[in-house]
């Protein structure tokens, strides 16, 4: 059972290890004066078991994969397949150009409900991609889970492709434990 004292406790520690400060330029473009290492936080493995133990109650119960995005999303979703049992799959940012020149690794996707996994999200941008492909393949895909969303509560990327954001924190929960 997740209590305000556990999510309180990992906020600061995610802030402790990953929140930095200076200049960044993010994925969307956006330029920042702070920044979320979530390498930081995922590298650490009492903090990174810690969050997955609050995130394996918000995988809801229609998922049949995980989908874990390249690279940050892949610790999270490993360590939440092995909590929830469900087959993991491995959304690569580009087909890869050798072997077996895919795009979604691991199990057959195709009339699977596909649940996305993902570290930290400000606009969805790399999330939507493979929301696209997912759907090529055959997939249902309606929620993505992540750890901290530092965007829009319910980002346009996601709504245009209609797909729900459930985030485990937002910027603003963890200013409150700065």
């Amino acid at each position: 059972m997740t209590t305000p004292d556990t999510m309180s406790s990992v906020a600061r520690r995610i802030n402790e290890v990953a929140f930095l400060t200076g200049e960044f330029t993010l994925r969307s473009g956006i330029v920042s004066d702070h920044y979320f290492d979530k390498y930081a936080f995922e590298a650490d493995p009492k903090l990174l078991s810690d969050i997955c133990d609050l995130l394996a109650p918000r995988v809801p119960d229609s998922a049949e994969v995980l989908v874990g995005m390249e690279l940050g999303g892949v610790p999270i979703a490993t360590m939440l397949s092995q909590r929830t049992g469900l087959p993991l799959a491995l959304a690569r940012k580009e087909p890869k150009t050798y072997g077996t020149a895919r795009q979604i690794e691991g199990p057959e996707v195709s009339g699977k409900n596909a649940f996305i996994v993902e570290d930290v999200i400000t606009s969805g941008g790399a999330v939507s991609d493979s929301i696209a492909v997912l759907r090529d393949l055959g997939a249902t895909v309606t929620q993505v889970l992540c750890v901290i969303n530092r965007g829009d509560p319910n980002p346009p990327l996601l709504n245009e492709r209609n797909v729900t954001l459930d985030a485990l924190f937002t910027e603003e929960t963890l200013n409150q434990h700065r």
